[in-house]
């Protein structure tokens, strides 16, 4: 419930895209649409494609299909079982909410720093053991869910995510000295952790 909380309250400003892209919706609007719950169907009209839901459909890798839908602004792959994102998921350039919750991703690619639409991204109960570098360059970026990940390293460009405004850090084992180095990388973020082990990442 506290993502979609979140979500009903995120102010996205309208801004048109380049000729031959749909208009970006705001966040109400987004989250209440009409979702297109069939590959196949989407399939049929790729320009109307805007809100896309694959949720428990046992899928074991990333759609390729997925990067045909342009207008593409929200999509849920969550419980399901991919591993890992495609390097062409950067073509997704109106996207702004990707929730990859319940799989099995271990890392990220780096070219998931350029979706710069970017306003959510909840990746939640996976494998991940470690974040691109590139993550930083989610400057529009302002949810960030990684709760119950294997995450050990947390790059230094975590910084550039200015106008982030939550980030969920719990059920991951992060030493007290690294929780406080997070958060002068981001003063202004509210960030959630679970209390502090006595260990210290390599």
């Amino acid at each position: 419930m506290r993502f979609y909380a979140f979500l009903a309250f995120v102010v996205i400003g309208a801004s048109s895209f380049t000729k031959g892209y749909a208009q970006q919706v705001d966040s109400l609007t987004l989250d209440t649409m009409r979702a297109f719950t069939s590959l196949t169907e989407a399939m049929k009209h790729p320009e109307e494609v805007i809100k896309l839901v694959l949720r428990k459909q046992k899928l074991k890798q990333f759609p390729p299909e997925i990067v045909k839908f342009k207008n593409l602004q929200y999509l849920d792959l969550s419980k399901n079982y991919i591993k890992e994102l495609p390097p062409d998921i950067d073509t997704l350039q109106a996207l702004q909410v990707l929730i990859l919750s319940k799989n099995s991703i271990v890392t990220l690619p780096r070219e998931i720093g350029k979706l710069r639409n970017l306003r959510i991204l909840n990746i939640n109960q996976n494998e991940l053991i470690d974040l691109p570098d590139q993550i930083g360059e989610l400057v529009n970026l302002e949810y960030l869910d990684l709760w119950s990940n294997n995450i050990a390293v947390f790059p230094e460009q975590m910084a550039g995510l200015e106008k982030l405004k939550v980030l969920d850090l719990r059920v991951i084992m992060i030493d007290d000295d690294v929780q406080k180095h997070i958060k002068s990388l981001l003063p202004n973020t509210s960030i959630q952790f679970s209390p502090g082990c006595r260990c210290k990442t390599q």
